[in-house]
């Protein structure tokens, strides 16, 4: 057995959990997400917990046995509590905005950088910290990697944008002889 996918998922109150043929589907108090499953796997709610079944032991299976568990224990835990992401500014006059449904960044480029924030996807700014909050675990990872995309740390000076704890080891610059 799959060390991972033998692992039942519990259930916390105030989720809803629908298993269809070919799809699941997660209600709680921050949205709904839906995952499509794979022939080779079976969900089953036993007395408030989710099990994942495999059809087989191939290496194939094994792999989406675990894959399977993880996929709906984050959507458990985005439904219920969420997922967050943050990410800090560094650099003179570089700053981040929320218009409406845009994030406005000014990143030392000749222009500002306007990124549309999709649906399901909450961004707070705190000083010189950009927090991204949703349900979806994907979305919100993808998102924050989008806007780390648009100025990485440089290793000189450290200016740019990097998540919160992220290490970046400094560089030295050119010397005089």
């Amino acid at each position: 057995m799959s060390r991972i996918g033998k692992l039942p998922i519990p259930i916390p109150k105030g989720i809803e959990i629908k298993i269809g043929k070919e799809e699941i589907t997660v209600n709680g108090k921050n949205g709904m997400l839906s995952q499509k499953l794979h022939s080779e796997v079976q969900v089953v709610i036993e007395s408030n917990t989710v099990k994942i079944i495999r059809n087989g032991n191939r290496q194939h299976q094994r792999a989406l046995h675990g894959l399977y568990r993880s996929l709906i224990n984050n959507m458990v835990i985005g439904v219920s509590t969420g997922f967050k992401k943050s990410l800090e500014i560094n650099g003179i006059g570089y700053r981040a905005n929320v218009q409406g449904s845009n994030l406005v960044l000014n990143l030392g480029y000749s222009h500002p950088i306007n990124f549309e924030i999709p649906k399901g996807i909450k961004i707070e700014i705190e000083k010189s910290t950009i927090h991204v909050t949703g349900a979806d675990k994907q979305m919100v990872g993808k998102i924050a990697a989008d806007i780390r995309r648009f100025r990485p740390v440089e290793p000189y000076k450290h200016k740019g944008i990097k998540y919160v704890g992220e290490y970046v080891r400094k560089k030295v610059g050119k010397t005089g002889g």
